[in-house]
This record gives C-alpha cells, structure tokens and sequence, in this order.
C-alpha cells in the first residue's frame, strides 16, 4: 500500500518541473516522471494513467507555446492530430488484451537507431527538406500508427514522431520538435481518455504534477527556439540513449 505523503507529492511536483523542460525540448519526459510515480509505490496502471495525465499538461503547454511563435499551423494539423488521438485512445484500450512483450524487446534497438541518426546525420538544421509524402497520406498512415504504439507502451513516441516528421514530412528538426509536441498532446489526451473510462488516474496528484509539468513546459520551449538544432539534437540522442538503457535493464532485471 502507497502513501502520498506531502515529501513524496513534493519530489513528484519537481520531477514533473523539470520533465516538462525536457520532454517540450526532446521528449524523454516520461523517463523522470514514471519512474518516480513507481518509486512512489503507485500501482503501475495507475502511475501509466497519471503520467498521460501530468504529460498532457506538459505537451499542451509546449504545443500552444511553439504555436503561439508560429511554428505550428494548427489548421492544418486538425487532421494528424484527430488521427493520434483515436489511435492512442484505441491503443490504450486495447492494453489489456494485447501482449506487448516482443515490442518492448525490439524498442531499445530501434530508439538507439534513431540516436545515432539525429548524432551522425549531416546536414540536419532548422530547415525544410524535401517532401516524401503528401500531408495526408502521411495523417492516415505515419501519425496513427505512431498514435497507437503511444497508447499501447508509450516510450519513445515523440522520437517516432520526430523522425517521422524530419525523414518522412521533410520538416526541419525544430519544426518537427513543435509539430511532435501538438501530435503528443493529442496522443495523451486519447490515452488519458480511454485510462480514465477505467478509472485509472489518480486526478488529484495528475493535477499537481500537470501544473509543474507546464510550469516547465513554458520554459523548454523557450530554450529551443533560441538554440534550435544545437540544443535539441543532442538533447534527442540523449533522451533516445538513456530511453534505450532503462528499457534493456528492465528486461535484463524482470
């Protein structure tokens, strides 16, 4: 049996601070937060729940913040972003019938990929590339299938969608940061939805560390515009590594 004690409340608030500068920058913010709510002793369901729930916050906050500077165009993202949330809503329904265990075993391999990609690319910048699929085609195949790994096992997913936005859509690395943050939050409330409906959340404490999570989350965003490729690159490989290893230990050690 779990206590939230006011010490225990107060560590979650800070993890959930500093996860929302990270994960508005390259993601990973799951990384700090749902170790800590499992630390905490938080059932795993719930501590799943409660983290979309905080990681809404923070996504939503980092989204309309990249809006807000014109590095989204939320008209056109109506439709991807519909796509993530039905997908991640049917993922995370979905949880308790579908065995993930293979998945989870093939994902450190592929996030490690993706580091080493965004850590040896040459020529990736803040600017546009080419094109390799049209914007809708890509919302009805790419964004889905993303939107449904993240409500199924949910690590690793704001790395799918940036590699998915750089390699596939042409974006150039900080404009996929942003778009990524907007499909996260679509992503998160679909899951969120669907972990509520069983009443998995823990609302009192997701709301706390929501409001930390977005606290944070102002101040991510900030940083990216300012250094664009610089920061966020070696921040992705980074969160993309360290995602990788704690998924490996988790096998090795269970």
């Amino acid at each position: 049996m779990y206590e939230l004690t006011a010490e225990v409340v107060t560590m979650l608030t800070a993890a959930a601070f500093v996860a929302g500068i990270i994960d508005s920058i390259a993601g990973g913010g799951g990384l700090i937060t749902l170790p800590a709510l499992m630390l905490a002793g938080v059932p795993p369901v719930n501590a799943l729940a409660t983290n979309k729930m905080q990681g809404a916050f923070g996504s939503g906050m980092a989204a309309y913040a990249y809006a807000r500077r014109g590095h989204v165009d939320l008209r056109s993202q109506a439709r991807p972003a519909v796509a993530s949330f039905l997908a991640a809503a049917l993922g995370s329904s979905l949880v308790p019938f579908i065995p993930t265990d293979a998945l989870r075993l093939i994902l450190p391999a592929v996030l490690i990929a993706i580091a080493l990609f965004f850590a040896l690319k040459p020529g990736l910048s803040d600017v546009d590339r080419v094109e390799r699929m049209a914007p809708a085609l890509y919302a009805m195949t790419v964004v889905p299938l993303i939107g449904l790994y993240d409500g199924l096992v949910g690590p690793g997913a704001g790395a799918f969608f940036m590699i998915g936005f750089v390699l596939v859509a042409g974006y150039g690395v900080l404009k996929a940061t942003a778009h990524t943050k907007l499909l996260n939050f679509a992503s998160n409330i679909g899951s969120l939805i669907a972990f509520a409906l069983a009443g998995a959340p823990l609302w009192g404490l997701g709301l706390l560390m929501g409001l930390a999570q977005a606290a944070g989350a102002q101040i991510g965003p900030r940083l990216a515009m300012r250094n664009g490729t610089r920061l966020i690159k070696p921040l992705l490989v980074v969160s993309s590594t360290v995602l990788a290893l704690r998924l490996i230990w988790q096998v090795w050690s269970g």
